[in-house]
């Protein structure tokens, strides 16, 4: 019986992986996020509340868990807020990962953490895993300091990489670009869609797939999970109108100037997969296919 323990588990990402999870026979569950369980699913796992910007707490609840992997989603992710609450940021994303860290170096627990595209300017992606990096947001920066305290500590830590995740939560809280172009669309409102950044955007559950592969075989080191087409939000837009039969014309380009946002986001980033499907067998799913499953998601 292999134990995995995740943080952030009332997150989009930290659901998923508790829906997956819990499916495998030989997994024992423990999911943990800051104040109440907020699961739809009650079975098959154990809840802790563990905040992770409290070191002794964070301490206290691995040491007494004693995980064999703890699985790190919990971040402070809304780039715009992060520039604008940056002592807030530092919390969530820097120190709190130092705490796991030195919970986990205390308990010899395998470490896998959850990382951004972010960390990259955008002038050159695809990337792959060797690529430098050179954040252009104090989001991205804060990543990029929470890799190193993973990659700098004395424990053994995988870094899964990841590119603009949807997906659905089961209380609908977090938009994404597919459900924002539907009801827009639906609602005959006129939208304006950049045409001048690239992604690769990664359905939620390919990204808990990505996570459980690196804990269930343990396999250390940096790997891109994202998904596998390389496209602008446009794109994505017009994909999103023509699977659901929405007004195409509704749609109108624009460049990333016309939005005015805090942050600076990195034009070119999306990821080269060839690693985790070598090593992990990785594989995910398309964009088209993604929409899909929202849409199955959507009507149940």
């Amino acid at each position: 019986m292999k134990k995995i323990l995740i943080t952030g588990s009332n997150g989009l990402l930290g659901q998923k992986l508790v829906e997956l999870l819990t499916q495998q026979p030989n997994i024992q569950t423990i999911a943990t996020a800051r104040g109440e369980n907020r699961l739809p699913q009650k079975e098959g796992y154990e809840y802790q509340q563990m905040d992770i910007t409290d070191r002794q707490q964070v301490l206290d609840v691995i040491a007494s868990v004693k995980p064999d992997v703890v699985i790190h989603t919990a971040a402070m992710t809304n780039v715009d807020q992060c520039e604008a609450e940056k002592d807030n940021c530092w919390k969530q994303n820097v120190n709190a990962v130092e705490y796991i860290v030195e919970a986990c170096e205390k308990n010899n627990v395998f470490l896998c953490h959850v990382s951004t595209d972010f960390i990259f300017d955008g002038k050159a992606g695809p990337y792959d895993e060797t690529a430098e990096a050179n954040p252009l947001s104090f989001y991205g920066w804060s990543k990029y300091a929470a890799e190193k305290a993973v990659t700098n500590s004395n424990i053994r830590w995988a870094i899964a990489r990841t590119v603009l995740v949807y997906g659905i939560a089961h209380d609908m809280s977090r938009t994404n670009i597919i459900l924002w172009v539907k009801n827009s669309l639906e609602a005959g409102k006129n939208i304006k869609v950049v045409t001048d950044q690239w992604r690769t955007p990664t359905l939620a559950e390919d990204l808990a797939k990505g996570c459980f592969l690196i804990a269930d075989k343990e396999a250390e080191g940096i790997f891109n999970i994202s998904g596998k087409d390389f496209l602008t939000p446009y794109e994505m837009a017009i994909m999103t109108a023509d699977y659901f039969g929405l007004d195409k014309n509704l749609i109108a380009q624009a460049d990333g100037s016309t939005f005015t946002q805090p942050a600076k986001r990195p034009p070119r980033t999306g990821f080269v997969l060839d690693k985790p499907r070598e090593v992990l067998g990785y594989e995910p799913v398309s964009f088209n296919e993604g929409i899909a499953i929202l849409a199955s998601q959507i009507n149940s």
